[in-house]
């Protein structure tokens, strides 16, 4: 691996996209690429990480510039992550912090590939591959999902064990060599479902929520666990440093799915929204807010968003008992300024934007309606065309701007929901900070063989986005 650069002086110069505030972020250059993973769903060609311009003067602007594959098959490429972001400021770990590797789990191989940005941010290379019998070997997980850099090294949660079921939980990676170290739990307490980790960083904090075991989850939703209410419905509490749990919070086990946490980005607020797939009893979606109550936290649903009633003839299989299109709340983010959350309903193809100033009322200001099982919304680029899949991940610029989303969730998950296919695409929504409402960008629209076919899930933004950093400083 490439040293870093340095100053006149020959100390390593500071990375310009490590922030030590959330104002900072928000007040530095907006950027110019963007990285979104896609994965073949029939496992017959390798999975890319693709490069595409988001520079609005570039004569190639809304263009995929580059296409890096695997030299593996069967990844399912999925969420993935940068090796340092801003919290590297305050922790140690890194010899000299660079937000320069991208780490790229495949949820179905368990294994982690790592490209690097340097010295080409267009062409990644990839350096290292970190093979399933690692992971196992010295955490005792599989099934990678969410990584993000921390105080111990780069925190990867797990919905798998080793060579077994469960439990998930979360894997330390070495901050500069991503060497799997150790399992980060100490003491598990009641914890056994995995999904997503994200934390308070000045409180020592963290919090952890739910989806369920590979087999779980691996063949799609499967209808009789979710009856029975045995998917994933509560948020855990740690101490950071120690890994030891410190508490349990039962959402209900009628919301089934507990998902994305998107916590304050502000240090010095220890709240954050977390995102629930589906309530069994109505087909409703729900966001909930947790909050520090005394020594203890609490949490509360703030939104709540209903099933729309529809022609079972329109349905997929797995709806038509139902007679109507769930919302399936499956991903949503919280801008950097922490004034604005973004709610991804892939069910109804909706995307809806909060005023969330006051987190435990948030108002509703807008949204989007691209694809929708039933409702196929268009493109305003191409008003003749259908779009499948809907809002499924979203990402947020720094200065709260910009909004990218793309349309697939999961590859089972496409197949039970969408089973006519899901033809991939990536759509850039504008928005004002300060009034808010949400306008489709119709310059912007990498589509179909733009991704080679391949499905596109999560975009991480050159220079940092408002899910990838976590701050130490006000």
């Amino acid at each position: 691996m490439t040293a870093a650069p340095h100053d006149h002086a020959g100390r390593p110069a500071p990375d310009p996209t490590l922030y030590r505030t959330p104002a900072d972020a928000i007040a530095a250059p907006a950027e110019t690429l963007a990285y979104v993973v896609g994965f073949d769903p029939a496992a017959q060609r390798p999975d890319a990480l693709f490069t595409l311009d988001t520079d609005p003067s570039s004569p190639s602007y809304g263009r995929v510039l580059h296409r890096a594959e695997l030299g593996t098959l069967g990844d399912e490429l999925h969420h993935f992550g940068w090796n340092a972001c801003s919290s590297a400021l305050s922790h140690t770990g890194h010899h000299h912090p660079e937000r320069r590797y991208l780490l790229l789990p495949g949820l179905r191989s368990s294994r982690i590939h790592v490209f690097d940005t340097a010295p080409d941010p267009v062409r990644p290379r990839p350096v290292k591959v970190v093979e399933a019998a690692e992971l196992a070997a010295k955490a005792g997980y599989s099934r990678p999902h969410t990584l993000h850099c921390g105080p111990h090294g780069v925190y990867l949660s797990c919905l798998g064990g080793a060579g077994a079921d469960g439990p998930g939980g979360v894997a330390l990676l070495d901050h500069e060599t991503f060497e799997v170290r150790r399992p980060w739990e100490s003491e598990r307490g009641p914890q056994h479902l995995a999904y997503d980790i994200w934390w308070h960083l000045t409180a020592g904090v963290a919090v952890t929520s739910e989806w369920g075991t590979p087999s779980m989850v691996e063949n799609g939703v499967d209808p009789e666990l979710l009856l029975a209410r045995r998917y994933g419905h509560a948020l855990h509490f740690w101490d950071l440093d120690t890994g030891r749990h410190l508490q349990r919070v039962d959402l209900g086990d009628r919301h089934q799915m507990v998902l994305e946490l998107r916590p304050a980005h502000d240090p010095g607020h220890t709240w954050g929204f977390v995102g629930v797939v589906v309530d069994v009893e109505d087909l409703s979606a729900s966001v909930w807010l947790w909050y520090r109550d005394g020594d203890r936290f609490a949490v509360r649903k703030v939104v709540t968003l209903p099933a729309e009633p529809a022609d079972p003839a329109l349905l997929p299989p797995v709806l038509r008992p139902f007679g109507a299109v769930p919302p399936l709340v499956t991903d949503i983010n919280l801008s950097v300024d922490d004034r604005r959350l973004y709610v991804s309903a892939w069910g109804t193809g909706e995307l809806i934007q909060y005023d969330v100033s006051d987190p435990h009322h948030p108002r509703r200001l807008g949204s989007v309606r691209l694809g929708g099982i039933t409702g196929r919304h268009p493109h305003p680029s191409a008003p003749a065309t259908g779009l499948t899949g809907g809002p499924q991940m979203v990402e947020v610029s720094r200065d709260g701007r910009r909004v990218y989303l793309t349309n697939s969730l999961y590859r089972a998950w496409d197949d039970q929901f969408y089973p006519d296919g899901i033809d991939p695409w990536l759509v850039k929504l504008d928005t004002d900070p300060d009034r808010g409402g949400l306008t489709v960008d119709p310059a912007f629209f990498p589509h179909g063989a733009d991704f080679a076919g391949l499905r596109v899930h999560q975009t991480r933004l050159a220079g940092g986005d408002a899910s990838s950093d976590s701050y130490c400083f006000r």
